[in-house]
Order: C-alpha cells, then sequence, then structure tokens
C-alpha cells in the first residue's frame, strides 16, 4: 500500500515570497494550522522541500 503524508501548515504566509504562497495553494492547504493528507511522490516531496520552513509532515 502507498504511504500517506499529512501535511500542516503551521506558519502564516504573510511577508513570505508568492511563488512559496503558490505552492502551498497547489498543496491545497488554505490557512494556518489547516491539515492535508497526499500520497507520497516526488512530486509532493519537492513541493514540501522547497517551503520545509512553514509546514510540519508526518507520515500516517
Amino acid at each position: 500500500m502507498a504511504k500517506h503524508l499529512k501535511i500542516t501548515l503551521v506558519k502564516g504566509l504573510s511577508g513570505h515570497i508568492e511563488a512559496h504562497r503558490g505552492t502551498v495553494r497547489a498543496l491545497g492547504i488554505h490557512k494556518t494550522n489547516h491539515s492535508v493528507v497526499h500520497n507520497d511522490t516526488p512530486q509532493i516531496r519537492g513541493m514540501i522541500k522547497s517551503i520545509s520552513y512553514l509546514l510540519k509532515v508526518e507520515e500516517v
């Protein structure tokens, strides 16, 4: 069975560059402390890596 990642936005987006805000939107996260679950794919891992300072990631 495929692994899943629970991704939570832990910091606000105010003052961060537009590309990082776009990455958060692409992950489907809408506001601080909102969580989403995605399959563990290289594309999702790349998005997480680019904005890791804003996120908390757990394997589910």
